[in-house]
């Protein structure tokens, strides 16, 4: 499957989606949706990104088209990691880009810089992303006045509700968004 990548610098290029059942792709509306919100209360130029479970890097990718300095993706699957490389190699981004292969809950103890904007798109049922969180914040790697976005499923809504101590911001379609902003 290909991804197309929505406006900006690589506006029409495509990037592959590994053929994996443990990725389930940001889809196009939800990433226009969020960037549309963005635009109007993060400058994207030049800041550092931070995208966690990264799958094809669908996010990553739109805010290194839309003007970010720099991306790091989350990844610890090696078949996903070798997906998430040939994408970077064919928007030829190298130098912009770098995927770490590690467990999302144990970046934030290694993370060689602050982020700007975070997002994170876990597995559906995977509970670790309030650890994920947790440690964001105890290591303090997001700017501060960085956004940290996460999506998640309508059909854990009640759990992430209960946890994250707060209601999504925005719901486009089953799709669920948590905003978190350091002020």
């Amino acid at each position: 499957m290909k991804l197309r990548i929505i406006s900006g610098e690589f506006k029409g290029r495509y990037i592959k989606s590994p053929d994996s059942k443990l990725t389930r792709p940001t889809t196009e509306r939800v990433r226009e949706t969020i960037f549309n919100l963005l635009q109007t209360r993060l400058d994207l130029d030049g800041i550092n990104v931070l995208d966690i479970y990264a799958g094809s890097g669908s996010f990553g990718f739109e805010a290194l088209s839309r003007g970010a300095a720099l991306v790091h993706f989350i990844e610890k699957n090696f078949a996903i990691y070798k997906n998430l490389e040939e994408n970077i190699h064919s928007l030829e981004v190298n130098d912009r880009a770098k995927i770490f292969k590690v467990e999302a809950a144990k970046f934030p103890f290694i993370a060689p810089v602050k982020y700007d904007l975070i997002f994170a798109d876990p597995p559906f049922f995977a509970y670790d992303i309030y650890r994920v969180v947790e440690n964001i914040y105890e290591k303090k790697i997001l700017s501060d006045e960085g956004i940290l976005l996460i999506e998640r499923s309508i059909q854990t809504l009640a759990k992430d509700v209960e946890n994250f101590k707060l209601e999504p911001f925005k719901r486009i379609g089953d799709a669920c968004i948590y905003e978190f902003v350091n002020k």
